[in-house]
């Protein structure tokens, strides 16, 4: 009988533990969590969008399993009763030079296998009626979910089937020879024939663990939310996207109802000062020595400075974290916003500096790392897992 043990409790480690039992149903399965509860970090502080895959590079497993999982995921939540909506977004274009990239960003859309439609000011308004653009992508595939409630499911479910969930469980070694793999952790030692890594913020220090000189650094990326107040809410009907600039990291600040009701604005991406630091005052001495050691870091920083300085002052100031926002919905104010839960990414940097811009897995002696897994992991948590399952060496 195959033993697998996964290392994290995310939504991913999770949907692949799930994944193991389904492909190998006399398995034994263990997932070890260090935290408490199921799906504590990313996979709880997200915007909850299920994403349709327009943005990604066409051939890249984050296209590719972006796709899939938009409509897996959308059927997974409907088969077990879990409040999901397709919604749609719009990406809209405010400036004449942001209309050529929306072109772009369409064919590219068309080159993934995605439906989407290019509209002009008077459509964009039957969908977002207080919204401002030369022009607007439709993109319909996309969808709103609590992924925090995916994943106390999928928990629920791997229960059922017998596997062994080990919460407030810290993995603190791991060794392997020809007959084993072993993980030593804070409640004793756990075997099995095959370790699979899926411990997200923490994915490269889990491969050193193993010996493992992984070809990436996680750096954390603190990304701050705010929330439209209820009696500002209508200003919001969806999700709205400005226009990416492919020259910088990240999409930048957008508008997202959530499948409360509630809309978020944001996220704006600034280095976090530890990897779980969703508040400022959460510094951790050994994190910060790490990003400051790192020389993907530094070069990470010349080649993008001035676009951390204009995220750092965003972070500071509601009235400039606004301001960017009104240019999607002129009719927000910063009296219209509160403070709303941060998340961190976590970012995989090469020692180039370069940000890995795909899924990245690396295969050890009975083992396979997950070193990358920032947006869209949770929309792709479940075909991620396939992939992770189809590549398991025993």
């Amino acid at each position: 009988m195959a033993r697998y043990v996964v290392v994290g409790g995310g939504i991913v480690g999770l949907a692949t533990a799930r994944q193991i039992l389904r492909a190998v149903p006399a398995a034994t399965v263990t997932v070890v969590e260090k935290e408490s509860r199921w799906g504590r970090h990313q996979t709880g502080h997200n915007s909850g969008v299920i994403h349709a895959g327009v943005h990604y590079r066409p051939g890249s497993l984050k296209a590719r399993l972006c796709r899939a999982g938009n409509a897996s995921m959308v059927e997974f939540c409907r088969d077990h009763g879990i409040p999901v909506e397709v919604c749609g977004k719009l990406i809209v274009a405010t400036e004449p030079v942001e209309v050529s990239r929306l072109h772009a960003l369409r064919q590219r859309a068309l080159d993934n296998g995605r439906t989407v439609s290019l509209l002009d000011p008077r459509q964009a308004a039957e969908h977002e009626p207080h919204l401002s653009c030369l022009a607007a992508l439709h993109v319909p595939s996309t969808g709103i979910v609590d992924f925090s409630t995916v994943s106390a499911t999928l928990a629920r479910l791997l229960g059922q089937a017998g596997a062994d969930l080990r919460p407030g469980v810290r993995v603190v070694g791991i060794r392997a020879d020809t007959r084993e793999v072993v993980a030593e952790t804070t409640a004793g030692a756990v075997a099995g024939d095959v370790l699979v890594n899926c411990a997200g913020l923490y994915s490269d220090r889990v491969a050193g663990l193993a010996g493992l000189r992984a070809p990436a650094r996680i750096i954390p990326f603190r990304g701050e939310y705010h929330q439209l107040r209820p009696g500002r809410r209508s200003l919001v009907r969806g999700l709205i996207y400005p226009v990416p600039d492919p020259r910088l990291p990240f999409l930048g600040v957008h508008l997202t109802r959530m499948i409360d009701g509630s809309v978020h604005a944001g996220p704006n991406a600034v280095l976090a000062l530890s990897r779980e630091g969703y508040r400022w005052g959460r510094v951790s001495v050994r994190d910060l020595a790490e990003v400051a050691a790192y020389p993907g870091t530094w070069r990470l920083a010349r080649r993008h400075a001035g676009y951390g300085l204009a995220e750092l002052r965003r972070s500071l100031s509601r009235r400039t974290f606004v301001r960017d926002l009104a240019r999607l919905v002129p009719g927000l104010c910063a009296g219209d916003l509160e403070p709303a839960q941060a998340g961190v990414r976590a970012q995989a940097v090469t020692p180039g500096g370069a940000l890995v811009d795909d899924f990245l897995i690396m295969r050890g002696h009975r083992q396979v790392h997950l070193l990358n897994a920032p947006s869209p992991a949770a929309t792709s948590a479940l075909e991620i897992a396939k992939e992770i399952v189809a590549r398991l060496p025993v």
